[in-house]
């Protein structure tokens, strides 16, 4: 017996093989175990889809978590092949497949996706109260890790990204905090 998780990555596979030589090129959206049907609403415009197309882009997949926005298999005009589902027991398999991740802005699937070096654009909340991950996601952007949009401007997020421009995330060394953090409680230091 299949897991739904790879059900969706064997039609993947299927899809790519029948386009015979035309090279597949997946979005992979991720919401995470929330409620954002503002970003899926977004990523399920005609718009945002048409502006995937002109990137090159070939499926995009929608992890739509617990919202209730649920998103058109029918990509309009475009041959944009699209897909969703609500949760799966890990994303991973999903990020290391696509060529693109568009995410919301937890910590867990933004760190995820950029030790597995995937261009990533991460799409604020915006209806959270003290909206803490706005920061994180600015920050990563500024130094050029992903880009950053809100729902209202996933658009032109896309059609104006250049994936060159984007320098490969190098993860923090957590030493010197703990070294520090030894020395304040008495601990020897190595």
């Amino acid at each position: 017996m299949f897991t739904l998780s790879q059900i969706l990555l064997q039609n993947l596979v299927r899809t790519g093989e029948e386009m015979g030589s035309r090279e597949r090129r997946v979005v992979f959206v991720t919401i995470g175990t929330t409620c954002f049907d503002a970003l899926v609403k977004a990523v399920d415009s005609e718009e945002v889809k048409e502006a995937l197309l002109h990137k090159g882009y070939t499926d995009l997949l929608i992890q739509m978590g617990r919202g209730t926005y649920m998103p058109s298999k029918d990509s309009g005009n475009s041959t944009l092949q699209v897909d969703y589902f609500t949760f799966s027991p890990s994303i991973a398999d999903y990020i290391r497949e696509a060529s693109l991740v568009i995410s919301h802005a937890g910590s867990g699937s933004i760190f995820e996706t950029l030790r597995l070096g995937k261009p990533l654009i991460v799409v604020v909340n915006e209806g959270l109260m003290d909206n803490h991950q706005s920061e994180l996601a600015e920050e990563l952007a500024d130094r050029k890790d992903l880009f950053c949009a809100r729902p209202q401007t996933l658009q032109e997020t896309v059609e104006a990204m250049d994936l060159n421009n984007l320098l490969p995330y190098i993860p923090g060394d957590a030493k010197q905090v703990v070294t520090l953090i030894n020395k304040f409680l008495g601990f020897p230091v190595d």
